[in-house]
């Protein structure tokens, strides 16, 4: 492993695979990756969930390119109104300043909001945000293609905690006693980070109850 960041390690096999989309913020923060506390409130994260929970109106989200997959993503997409999304801007607004020091950017624009579903069983599998995973024969991975190029940045808003499993996990990232990077969702949180395959991350299977996130993907001058 080599260390990227004061307390987070990535795997050895990132240093030889291609991946032309390669950057790491500054190496003397604590973490690689943003996780900012408080983004929405209790109440807020309460209205949110109900109103998507009372929708009949979803569909099953589809991976990058239109395809749906329930092997490699089992998700559900739902719509939010107008006065939810001004909400999400604004406390991401507020935010952008310290999101941009953070990563040595300047944010562009941004993909349309995505609301996000995981109902007991849903999973996302390993994948990066911005690069399709090249294998070989054996279905090892040999490296990177670059897929989404305008995607740099990634954010998740974490909207309910009221379920078990579904955590987030770094596959490529590792704390100094070797453990992967696992991120239990804490209602109202953000993690924010890049959206190269350094950052390569899954959702596990809930287990129990019902996840919903908010997320999008950010372009930005670099």
């Amino acid at each position: 492993m080599h260390q990227i960041s004061n307390y987070v390690y990535a795997h050895d096999d990132l240093l030889r695979w291609d991946i032309p989309t390669k950057r790491l913020p500054n190496p003397y923060h604590d973490l690689p990756f943003m996780l900012i506390r408080g983004v929405l409130d209790f109440d807020e994260c309460s209205s949110i969930t109900s109103y998507v929970q009372s929708q009949q109106d979803k569909h099953t989200a589809s991976l990058r390119g239109g395809d749906v997959n329930s092997q490699i993503r089992k998700t559900d997409l739902y719509t939010l109104p107008p006065e939810y999304h001004s909400l999400y801007q604004a406390r991401f607004d507020a935010l952008r300043s310290e999101i941009e020091t953070f990563f040595s950017l300047s944010l562009t624009r941004s993909t349309p909001l995505q609301v996000l579903g995981y109902n007991e069983g849903g999973f996302y599998v390993r994948h990066a945000d911005d690069s399709s995973e090249l294998r070989d024969r054996e279905g090892q991975t040999i490296g990177y293609v670059s897929s989404a190029p305008e995607r740099k940045l990634s954010t998740v808003l974490f909207v309910n905690d009221t379920f078990e499993g579904g955590e987030l996990v770094f596959n490529y990232l590792f704390d100094e006693n070797g453990e992967m990077i696992t991120v239990q969702p804490k209602a109202g949180d953000m993690i924010v980070f890049l959206s190269n395959p350094y950052f390569s991350h899954e959702v596990l299977p809930v287990t129990k109850g019902f996840r919903l996130s908010l997320v999008a993907w950010h372009d930005a001058l670099i």
